[in-house]
């Protein structure tokens, strides 16, 4: 049984995987080394895991729904009370299991990437279980290092109803890199690696050679390049996109590819051009990468729309970037009204205090079933 009703209507994004516990350090003045400890400037505690993609795609306004196995310690009270109260994440097709333990990653923020240490268990059950429990979508996320238990993917017959696949290329723990997983892609709208992951699946040197490649796979080949921007090439026109990065001072890397992917899905959905969708891309992960914790760091319109006011105030000055900028992120101007500017809550210290923003209401006990 779900622990809560699923939507009336389709939701406009279904992202399935593990979630996690994270918990951030930033301003280290170096990597811990045995016998030595380092104190970090900075702490934030986040929902992690597919949870990025899910708060990320949430306060970009798309109805989102998450498919993910809960445990029943308290990091997964508070996980579930953030997610569905604070953040609007349906979790109808989530599920709660007894003696299970949240898993829990640390992220060390550091030269402007970061290094993690995880500990965790797979889900109890497979990524298709959930995901066969969930509300229609629009559009799904599907991890292509975990098919699930079957041979075919799951996220074949959800192509097949009729929602778009982006596909991510996920770490490859065995960094084999096997060419023969891209034919997955098979059912796929996008393909969203980055570029290391792209070219090592495509044993190409450059990323835009690995871009091109994928476009062999999938009608949408999405490379990202990091503090270099992103490539895109549109498979049934021929089309190639560079976009180039937006310099801001990065704080935290954690889940800027999920806050990519999410502002991403949200431009296809809105039929934006190829162009439009990856500088908001571009411009989502920038924002995100200037906070820390990860999914707490994704921006909502209000940010946005605040960067937007900003860019266009320097530009008045005769400030040549930022005209150059503002020029190109014009399509800015129609895509803003309508949406809710509120504020968006940032990673804290503490797992204990919630947004002020959040109804005065105890979250729902969810249903909690027996662990395998």
């Amino acid at each position: 049984m779900s622990p809560t009703a699923a939507p009336a209507d389709p939701l406009d994004l279904l992202v399935s995987g593990p979630v996690f516990f994270d918990l951030i350090f930033t301003g280290l003045p170096g990597a811990p080394v045995p016998g030595t400890e380092v104190w970090a400037e900075g702490m934030g505690t986040a929902p992690g895991g597919i949870a990025n993609l899910a708060v990320a795609a949430s306060r970009l306004g798309l109805r989102t729904g998450m498919a993910s196995g809960f445990g029943d310690d308290a990091y997964a009270d508070w996980l579930w009370t953030v997610l569905s109260q604070q953040e609007g994440v349906d979790l109808s097709a989530s599920r709660r299991y007894r003696h299970w333990h949240t898993s829990v990653t640390v992220s060390l923020a550091l030269d402007g990437d970061r290094a993690m240490v995880s500990h965790g268990h797979h889900d109890p059950e497979p990524a298709g279980a959930f995901v066969a429990a969930a509300p229609p979508a629009r559009a799904v996320v599907a991890d292509l290092t975990d098919p699930g238990d079957d041979d075919e993917p799951w996220w074949r017959a959800v192509a097949a109803s009729g929602s778009l696949v982006f596909a991510d290329g996920g770490w490859d723990p065995s960094q084999s890199w096997d060419p023969a997983r891209l034919s997955m892609l098979d059912g796929c709208h996008a393909f969203t690696p980055n570029a290391v992951e792209a070219m090592a699946y495509t044993r190409t040197s450059t990323p835009r050679d690995a871009v091109r490649a994928l476009a062999e796979h999938v009608p949408l080949a999405v490379v990202t390049v990091g503090a270099e921007g992103a490539l895109a090439v549109d498979a049934a026109t021929g089309a190639e996109v560079a976009v180039p990065p937006l310099h801001v001072k990065a704080l935290d890397a954690t889940g800027a590819g999920d806050v990519f992917a999410a502002a991403l899905i949200g431009g296809t959905l809105q039929g934006w051009a190829l162009e439009h969708r990856l500088r908001f891309a571009v411009l989502c992960s920038a924002l995100a990468v200037q906070h820390f914790g990860g999914s707490l760091a994704a921006p909502g319109w209000g940010d946005i729309a605040d960067w937007w006011d900003a860019t266009v105030a320097a530009a008045r000055t005769g400030d040549r970037a930022a005209r150059a900028t503002a020029d190109s992120y014009e399509f800015l101007q129609d895509a803003l009204p309508g949406h809710a500017l509120a504020r968006v809550r940032r990673a804290e210290a503490t797992i204990a205090r919630f947004s002020d923003a959040m109804p005065d209401t105890a979250a729902p006990a969810p249903t909690v079933r027996a662990g395998r």
